[in-house]
Parts: structure tokens; C-alpha cells; sequence
């Protein structure tokens, strides 16, 4: 999914509401159930947005990189945070109060079309991440999300057409398999020569392999 980012040019309007804040990598920006007043802007690093379930096993829902938001859940008028963030990186943010940022979205069209955009993105990533782990097998999450991921190059993330900087815990965190399987899944790839990995990066060499086994709907 191609992802929509906030302009520099525009981050005055958030600073102007809002305050900066740094988190080092592995550092909880927040829980899950704390309550969400809050929109976050990342202005450098990535993020982590994970949810736990009562056993504690932990689904990763996206991995979040400079120029987007998190938070969204704030625009509620009340309720606790769906999800826990933690920084993957160094980490900047602009953490803006939904209170004092409304009143100055009528001075910026443009912004306000950004964050229109960047919901309704949300809203697709999570029809794929339910389509994933209700309709396709283990083979079909791993390869959709490969796909997905490198159909937009992205230099904040790491992502190129072929690469994605994920090790296989990630993937297994972010589509709900046991390490295990994901390794099996992809040294079965590579025997195949459909893709090469090595620690904290996986590389597509067959993508045409990897579509063939998707499911049309």
C-alpha cells in the first residue's frame, strides 16, 4: 500500500499545536487502553503499533515510518488507545492535542485533506491485515505481505522493489505465525529460488512465483 506522508512544509501547523518528544529504540510511547487525546506525527525513525491479547501474544499491525501519523484513535470523542506503539528507532515526534489541533485545520486545506487520506489508508491496511488472517494460508500471508510491501519503494522504511528490511521475527509478529513456519516457508523459497535472506532483510527474486500463489477474489 502506498503510503500517504505529511510534507515538511507543513509540519508548522503541528508545531504550533503540538510538542516535540523523543523516544529511544524499544522505548513505550503508549499502552494500549491509556487514552488517546493525542495525534502523533513522526519526524524521524519508525514506530512499532503491536496489540496483546489477555495470554500475551502480541500482533504487530504496521511498522510506521517518518512523515505519517498514529493516534488516529484520538479523533474519538473518548475511549483508550486499540493499540500499544513503542519506537523501533530513534525516534522524533510531534504529539498534538486533537483539543487545540481541530480549530487549525481550517487554515490548511492541504493538511486537512492529508489526514482524510492518511485515515482512509488506515482503514485499507486494516481490511488486507483481516483478509490475511481470515482467508489466506501461511504461504499466502507471507507472500501477500512481500508483495505488498515492495510495490512501494520507500527509503524511511528501508523498502525497495525487491528488498524489505524485516528478520523473520517480524514477520511473524506482523502476521500472527510462529517463527517456525515463517522459516520453513521461506527456506522452502529459497530452495525454489524465489527469494533470498539473509539476518534483518528478505529479497524477492521470483515476485511472479510469489503472485501465483495468491488467491483472486
Amino acid at each position: 500500500m502506498s503510503h500517504v506522508k505529511i510534507p515538511p512544509e507543513l509540519y508548522p501547523y503541528l508545531e504550533e499545536v503540538g510538542q516535540s518528544k523523543r523516544y529511544a529504540p524499544g522505548e513505550t510511547i503508549y499502552l494500549q487502553g491509556d487514552r488517546a487525546d493525542q495525534l502523533y506525527c513522526i519526524r524521524s525513525g519508525r514506530v512499532r503499533a503491536y496489540w496483546v491479547s489477555t495470554d500475551g501474544r502480541e500482533l504487530t499491525f504496521e511498522i510506521i515510518e517518518r512523515g505519517r501519523i498514529f493516534g488516529e484513535s484520538s479523533f474519538l470523542s473518548s475511549g483508550g488507545c486499540p493499540v500499544s506503539v513503542e519506537a523501533v528507532t530513534e525516534v522524533e515526534l510531534l504529539a498534538c492535542r486533537i483539543q487545540r489541533l481541530a480549530p487549525r485545520l481550517g487554515e490548511s486545506p492541504a493538511l486537512t485533506l492529508l489526514l482524510l487520506r492518511m485515515l482512509s489508508n488506515t482503514c485499507n491496511h486494516l481490511t488486507l491485515q483481516l483478509r490475511r488472517a481470515t482467508l489466506y494460508d501461511r504461504y499466502q500471508k507471507i507472500a501477500s505481505l512481500l508483495l505488498e510491501e515492495t510495490a512501494h519503494p520507500d527509503r524511511d522504511r528501508g523498502v525497495t522493489s525487491f528488498s524489505i528490511p524485516y528478520t523473520q521475527d517480524d514477520l511473524a509478529m506482523i502476521l500472527g505465525l510462529n517463527r517456525v513456519t515463517v522459516n520453513r516457508v521461506l527456506q522452502e523459497w529459497k530452495k525454489k529460488g524465489a527469494v533470498q535472506v539473509s539476518y534483518g532483510n528478505i529479497h524477492i527474486t521470483d515476485r511472479d512465483y510469489l503472485a501465483s500463489l495468491l488467491p483472486h477474489f
